[in-house]
């Protein structure tokens, strides 16, 4: 099984530092598991300018094509002005419309407001729903107060990550199963 994390900005630390303890969480629980951490703050990538995917080079062509090798993508993003960063934006113009068909899509959000639980609920999930990924319900929502010197100081955040780690392998290995169910039904 193949995961990929991917820290959607170019800017701040709060998002890496949490996917950082998601990197953690998955390589000592899961060892099995085939984990990249993307962090689009060490890449310099192409704006999209609609060409397949598998035509860029250089960072853009590792980024987009290690996603689409993925079996699930956890996509860790702050929220800027109520909004994804354009990185994030720019990497889905970058993949085909249905980039992320059987594929689980998990959410990680770091935000400096609460009411920024919304940008999840009425951005990214429609987004990864249009790209027809299998979406993780629960997202782990991490606030400005929930960090202190670079470090997450809430232990729940820690059990919210453990749980969305859970939930997305699971969900991975269930729709590999029935999409592995359906496809021995052909005999080609």
């Amino acid at each position: 099984m193949k995961i990929v994390g991917l820290s959607g900005s170019i800017v701040g630390s709060k998002t890496r530092t949490a996917m950082n303890y998601l990197s953690k969480e998955i390589a000592e629980k899961y060892p099995e598991v085939e984990f990249t951490l993307i962090d689009l703050a060490d890449y310099h990538l192409q704006f999209s300018d609609g060409r397949n995917f598998l035509e860029y080079d250089g960072d853009t062509g590792y980024v987009t094509k290690t996603i689409m090798e993925a079996d699930a993508i956890i996509f860790g993003t702050p929220i800027f002005q109520a909004s994804i960063p354009a990185t994030l934006k720019n990497i889905f113009d970058l993949l085909p419309v249905n980039a992320f068909r059987d594929k689980v899509a998990g959410m990680l959000v770091t935000a400096g407001s609460p009411k920024h639980y919304l940008v999840a609920e009425q951005q990214l999930k429609p987004i990864l729903a249009y790209m027809k990924a299998q979406i993780v319900q629960s997202y782990v929502f991490i606030e400005e107060k929930d960090f202190h010197q670079k470090e997450i100081v809430n232990d729940d955040i820690f059990f919210r990550i453990e749980r969305l780690v859970e939930d997305t392998i699971l969900l991975t290995k269930t729709y590999t199963a029935l999409r592995e169910e359906r496809d021995a039904k052909y005999d080609f």
